[in-house]
């Protein structure tokens, strides 16, 4: 029997639905190793630090609706609902860096770099 494994059903940003090419989510901890000076000369321990939410997002772009003002998205939410029902959302996000690629099949896509304050998992 095959095994089933997780896909991606729906991403949203303020309630609108997005077309995507590409996802990808990177959470940094802010975890920090402590080097302390002992005999085994080995890390003892960390310190906690600030996570941070990084979503880099690639967006068809399209031709018969206006698309979001990406320059300007502060305080947004960006939603990724999978295929099983598993909701995720991504609070008080705002783009960092927004960048245009044509592919090989002359597509043109809007690549935006998003930084989340916060994470709920619904």
């Amino acid at each position: 029997m095959a095994l089933k494994y997780a896909s991606l059903g729906v991403i949203e940003v303020d309630s609108r639905e997005l077309e995507l090419t590409q996802c990808k989510v990177n959470t940094n901890t802010g975890r920090k190793a402590v080097k302390t000076i002992n005999r085994k000369g080995r890390v003892k321990g960390f310190a906690k630090g600030i996570t941070e939410y990084m979503l880099s997002l690639s967006v068809a772009v399209p031709l018969d609706e206006e698309e979001p003002d990406w320059d300007n998205m502060e305080d947004a939410r960006v939603t990724i609902e999978e295929q099983n029902g598993k909701r995720t959302s991504y609070t008080n996000c705002f783009t960092t860096t927004i960048g245009s690629s044509y592919t090989v099949d002359n597509e043109l896509i809007r690549d935006i770099e998003v930084v989340a304050c916060d994470k709920v998992v619904e």
